[in-house]
Parts: C-alpha cells; structure tokens; sequence
C-alpha cells in the first residue's frame, strides 16, 4: 500500500504527533523528482508526502497548455503505479493553492476525488491546502468551511493557512514583518469556524515567523514555542490537549533546535522545497562545467553523447535529491518510523 489509504493517512499522522517526529513534504515537479522522494524517503525507512503546487502543476501539464489539473491528475496517475516499487507509504499533497486559483485546481481536483469515493475508490490526493494567508481571517475562514466540507466527504484532509508567511511561493508574496505570528486569537477563531476535528480534519499551517525561500541567519526570527502558545490558548477554552496538527512552512535553513522546538510542539509535516530543489541542480551544474566539451558541439565538433544523454545527469540529480530528503528525515525524526 504505497500511496496512503484515508484511514492510513490518518494513522500516520497520529504516530507522528504521539511520536514528535514529522513527515517531510518534498515538492515534486516531474517524474524525476517524484522518483528522487520516493528514494529518499525508501532509504530512511521513513513514510512521508508528496505535493505538488500550483506552479509545479503548471509545469506538470506541459508549457503549450499549462493546464494545472492535467498536471496534478497526471503525476498523481504515475504516483499510484510506481510508489508500489519502493518499501514505504506515501500520501500525496498538493501545495499553496490561493484564492485566484482555487477554481482552476484545488475545487477541480475535490471533484475527481469525488467521483472516485463515489465510485467506492480512494481519493487520488489524501490532501490539499487553501492557502488563504493574503485574505482577511475571516473570508479566508469562510471558504476553508466551504472547502473542509467537500474534503471530508471525499475522505480528504485539508490543510489551511491562517496567517501569512513571509517570502513569496508561486506568486504570493508577504512582507517580513511582524504580521508573521499567529495569535491565540487567531487559533480561536480558526476552531471556532473549523471545529476540532467534528467538521473534517484539517492541518493549521500557523505562523511563528516562517518565510519562503532561501534567507541568510539572522534575517529571520522563528519563535517554534509559539505554537505551545497555540495549543495550550485553544486547550484552555475547549478542554482539549494539543488540538491542531501543525505544518512547518518556510522551513529552509532552520536551526537543528528550531526544528526539534517545533516537533515538540506539535509540527507533523515540514514543507521542503528550497533545499531539495538546490539538491537536485547542483550536481547538474558540476556535470555542465566539469563535461564542458563533450555536451557542447564546440568548435564544430560532435560532443559527446554519453555526456549530454539526460539520463547521464539526470541520474546524479535523482541521487543528490535523494540523499537531501533523507537527511530531512533525520531532522525531522521520521528515519525508521514507516509503518509496517
């Protein structure tokens, strides 16, 4: 069972918050990279997530039509068949989707799950994400209601964000400032138009100053205890203990500290992205400028085929990323954890 049943997803992040260990979710834009995960997580005996972003669907479905669905649909097609080939779980994501998009890829994909709960099959994504952070709280509250309704219907788990998170993902951006902290208020209000978990389960992709992309130390102050702060606000008006599962955005170039802070905190999956993607072109670089003359015709001559035949670095690529999601399970605790 390769790619996560509802039931099994659900287990799976349940071990991880008794456990304080996370899942990491590797974003994927091709088969390769998919390939590269899946290896990844296969060599730390660690289950863990595949999503696939806006940006990334876009790519997915090819540049005469970008059609974001098609993309999604169809890696998520080639995922079911050749995760079966490696000894762990997987569930499959898809990433920041805001509210432009929403119609053009999160509500679309709900509808095929639909019809495959239906038909008595599985979703084919075990979960999606409104990203809802440049709206006011309370419209972004007022669609996630909408969205967490369809999503428990067709078994899946919607994951939300509250508040922003600084830096820019596929188009949406937000200052690094000090709107970068959810509030107990915030988490109040989440619970109270999401509920605990009666409505549908959802993930809180909550702030303590996150931000997107690649920043230098000390550009970026994370507060992780935040979330303790979280939990125990809503724990104190609702008599439940650690009530969200939280996600982990903008984690590149966390501290090993800030990372552990968070899993004891109640962090069940980590976004990775930067770090893999770095992971992936590097040794492609060093394979252009190190085989300089054999995948360039230069001078008129032919090159060399065994050098520019894609395969050649594309294999190196798949084994950098590999190795780069398995040292995140490290972090993250997850090496060893799969589920028997």
């Amino acid at each position: 069972m390769p790619i996560a049943t509802p039931e099994v997803y659900n287990e799976m992040l349940d071990r991880a918050k008794a456990g304080k260990f996370a899942y990491p979710a590797i974003n994927v834009t091709s088969s390769q990279t998919l390939h590269a995960a899946l290896r990844g997580f296969a060599e730390a005996e660690s289950d863990g997530i595949i999503q696939i972003s806006t940006g990334g669907a876009e790519f997915l479905g090819g540049q005469h039509s970008k059609d974001m669905v098609t993309g999604a649909v169809a890696l998520a097609e080639f995922a079911h068949i050749v995760a079966k080939k490696y000894d762990i779980t997987v569930a499959l994501h898809t990433d920041h989707c805001p509210k432009d998009k929403l119609d053009g890829y999160v509500r679309p994909l709900l509808a095929v799950s639909e019809e495959r709960v239906a038909r008595g099959e599985n979703p084919l994504f075990q979960s999606h994400m409104w990203d809802g952070s440049a709206e006011t709280l309370a419209d972004n509250l007022s669609i996630a209601q909408e969205l967490l309704e369809r999503a428990r219907a067709a078994k899946i788990i919607l994951e939300v964000e509250i508040t922003p998170t600084g830096g820019e993902e596929d188009g949406v951006s937000h200052e690094i400032n000090d709107s970068l902290y959810t509030t107990v208020d915030d988490a109040i209000r989440t619970v109270e138009a999401l509920g605990l978990g009666e409505k549908g389960r959802y993930l809180l992709a909550a702030s303590f100053g996150n931000v997107h992309g690649v920043y230098k130390p000390g550009n970026v102050v994370l507060r992780p205890e935040l979330l303790k702060e979280l939990n125990e606000g809503v724990a104190a008006k609702y008599g439940k203990p650690s009530p969200f599962d939280f996600v982990f955005h903008g984690g590149s170039g966390s501290t090993e500290e800030e990372i552990a802070i968070a899993l004891e905190n109640g962090v069940v999956k980590m976004n990775i992205d930067t770090d893999t993607q770095y992971a992936f072109t590097r040794p492609v670089a060093a394979h252009m400028f190190q085989n300089y003359d054999g995948v360039l015709k230069v001078d008129g001559e032919v090159g060399n085929k065994k050098t520019y035949d894609p395969r050649t670095w594309g294999k190196l690529a798949e084994g950098s990323m590999a190795a780069r999601v398995t040292e995140a399970c490290g972090n993250l605790r997850s090496t060893g954890t799969k589920i028997k």
